[in-house]
């Protein structure tokens, strides 16, 4: 797909989490609309996978190591066709299959159940390490936000995928500065990343978080490496897409009122026009 039809599916997707974030009137909007062009990069262009057959042996995994953004992996799944769109609408209801986090067991499409942060980075490591050990020709993918590589098990993983030398393995960590409680270099300090990946024995990219050519040419980069796992760095902006959420940590895990909503949607509405008209 060309990178501008790859724009307007990721319009499309942050207009779908932001309604289901809405309707639910629960939810984590920051980090779900920074994480939105990474989804779409690895489901649109990327990975081996088919929505017909969601548990096809040889299908290319994903784990969202960073759990509590669920609802941008849910658009993304819904515009690639694993269910209807119109399921967002039951976001954290009893009465849908797409609770607050991953669910491996009622969502098709979804690989690992996640939540508590730093395990899906340790769970994502063990589906590549089955991968190598059964010959198998699949890849493994993982996004991870930098808030939760505060988190000890985090290194675990990190150290266990440069052991076993898994360059079939990419773990994608979403850089945008912000955690819940404010910024991570507040919080607590894990910079440099680069420099810490690459002590470890990791094949280290940068990417624009929201720059589609650079996330295919740095994916493209992590496919055609061997003998040692990769980290792409994807710098990007928590809310990224609606103007009085980016850079803002308060959006971490709240939803919107309805003034918030109209203008939220507004300003998406219209930026996918603008890519619509020029495509």
């Amino acid at each position: 797909m060309t990178e501008r039809e790859l724009e307007i599916i990721a319009t499309k997707a942050r207009l779908l989490l932001f309604d289901a974030i809405y309707t639910a009137k629960s939810g984590h909007p920051g980090g779900s609309l920074s994480c939105v062009d990474a989804l779409t990069a690895l489901y649109f262009s990327e990975m081996r996978i088919d929505p017909k057959d969601p548990g096809k042996p040889d299908r290319d995994r994903f784990v969202l190591s960073k759990g509590h953004c669920a609802p941008a992996l849910y658009a993304i799944l819904a515009l690639r066709g694993y269910f209807p769109e119109s399921d967002l609408k039951l976001l954290r209801s009893i009465r849908g299959h797409l609770s607050g986090h991953p669910d491996m067991v009622h969502i098709p499409g979804i690989d690992m159940s996640t939540g508590s942060l730093g395990q899906g980075i340790s769970t994502a490591v063990g589906m590549a390490l089955a991968a190598q050990a059964k010959q198998m020709t699949y890849r493994t993918y993982c996004i991870l936000g930098d808030g939760e590589m505060e988190e000890g098990q985090v290194w675990e993983a990190v150290m266990a995928a440069a052991k076993w030398k898994l360059d079939n393995f990419c773990a994608m960590v979403d850089v945008n500065g912000l955690q819940i409680d404010g910024k991570t270099s507040d919080v607590m300090p894990t910079s440099p990343l680069d420099q810490k990946f690459a002590a470890f024995h990791w094949n280290v990219i940068h990417a624009d978080g929201h720059d589609f050519e650079e996330l295919l040419s740095a994916l493209a980069e992590a496919r055609n490496c061997r003998g040692m796992p990769s980290v792409i760095l994807m710098k990007s902006v928590k809310g990224r897409g609606v103007s009085y959420m980016e850079k803002n940590a308060a959006w971490h895990g709240k939803a919107p009122n309805d003034a918030q909503y109209e203008l939220a949607v507004s300003e998406l509405r219209a930026h996918l026009a603008g890519l619509e008209a020029e495509a």
